[in-house]
């Protein structure tokens, strides 16, 4: 399984922001698909060296957006990407953040064809060559 989480004191990102967010981009990138099981909350809370409710949290956030189901007595495992939902309000949440970030790079001096380069080689990272 590929879990590597790395968490940076001092973040204006709570814990359990940065543990959520590092296993979800794990699992876009493919590198944890349907069906892996995430580290039990107490396992991973001592390698990590935080508070196993840190831990507890950010499954539940990932539970939360469809990305992992629990199952009672049995441990968290990546859900199916067929049975996860994409609502209307998340994808507004995706298009909302893609605004900022565009408004930012046009702040910076950056033209279109700038920002939709950097949008690429971020997607490559995800996905490999692509042809956007």
């Amino acid at each position: 399984m590929g879990l590597w989480i790395q968490i940076t004191p001092g973040s204006s990102e709570p814990v359990y922001v940065q543990v959520a967010e590092q296993i979800s981009e794990t699992i876009a990138k493919g590198q944890l698909t349907s069906g892996d099981k995430l580290p039990a909350v107490r396992k991973l809370a001592a390698e990590l060296v935080i508070n196993p409710n840190t831990v507890a949290r950010a499954y539940s956030q990932l539970e939360q957006a469809g990305l992992v189901t629990t199952k009672i007595g049995s441990g968290t495992y990546v859900a199916d990407p067929k049975l996860r939902r994409a609502d209307a309000a998340d994808i507004n949440v995706l298009a909302e953040r893609m605004d900022t970030l565009i408004s930012r790079g046009l702040n910076l001096g950056l033209q279109a064809q700038d920002i939709i380069k950097i949008f690429k080689a971020r997607m490559d990272k995800f996905i490999g060559p692509s042809n956007l």
